[in-house]
């Protein structure tokens, strides 16, 4: 049995993301419906594919990943399908399917041009439920993604940055804030250990004027109230306040720099 997991921001309030999973059963009722979130940030793209990333690996092969956070919608920006090593994603060409789909391995890219998959009368403001939905659904049906449309050879990129390396400074920036306001930068572990020269050389992490010279194991290994550095289930290092908002403490925005200094 198939999985189709969809990420959207379309919220729980509105009828947007129920009606997309309609549009799946009428077309293939035997398969199983995953919501990653329907609680992306309006428009936020960037949200979106770090989302998506930090996601995907965690699901069986040849799961179909349904992503609409298209402010797009109506324009010339590209429907497409991305078949990668393991998976299958679908939805607009907007840099929200790349790092998921570059971090698993693409195999192919193809246009979604064929109209004869898709609801009609077409909506220029809803793909979801016109393109991206049945597409989804016929693609969980066995149908393969050439059939939908002409391959293509770029992709439209992210734009989440990537971290900057000197000799004795390691300068990310904050790329995502989760709903318990912990901070989390583009700083992984396996980077972290490499700038250090996997050696225990001392560092200390600096966000604004705050400077952290140790990593946490767990939140509780400092006081409430007191900010603490940790790599956290995404496996990014991560700015926290144990108990508290380390958006509020900071008053902090996506883009704000951490630095760590040997």
């Amino acid at each position: 049995m198939k999985t189709i997991a969809l990420l959207t921001d379309f919220g729980l309030s509105d009828n947007f993301a129920g009606v997309m999973k309609g549009v799946i059963l009428k077309i293939n009722s035997r398969l199983r419906l995953v919501d990653i979130t329907h609680k992306v940030t309006a428009h936020d793209i960037a949200a979106a594919a770090f989302l998506l990333k930090g996601s995907y690996k965690y699901f069986p092969k040849g799961t179909i990943f349904l992503v609409v956070v298209d402010p797009g919608v109506g324009s010339k920006r590209r429907p497409i399908i991305i078949r990668s090593k393991n998976y299958l994603f679908v939805g607009p060409d907007n840099g929200a399917l790349e790092p998921a789909a570059c971090a698993d391995g693409i195999r192919e890219i193809v246009a979604i041009e064929n109209k004869s998959y898709f609801l009609k009368p077409l909506s220029g403001t809803f793909h979801g439920r016109d393109i991206f939905a049945p597409v989804a659904a016929y693609l969980s049906k066995g149908k393969k993604p050439n059939v939908f449309g002409r391959p293509l050879n770029s992709l439209k990129q992210s734009g989440i940055p990537s971290p900057e390396v000197s000799k004795d400074i390691l300068k990310g920036e904050v790329v995502y804030i989760d709903r318990f306001g912990n901070l989390v930068t583009n700083i992984d572990e396996a980077l972290f250990k490499r700038f250090r020269r996997n050696s225990n050389r001392r560092f200390k992490i600096k966000i604004k004027d705050t400077k952290i010279d140790s990593l946490a194991g767990s939140y509780e290994a400092v006081r409430p109230g007191k900010p603490l550095a940790i790599f956290g289930s995404f496996g990014l290092l991560e700015i926290s306040v144990n108990k508290d908002s380390a958006e509020k403490h900071f008053r902090a925005k996506r883009g704000l720099a951490v630095k760590i200094l040997l």
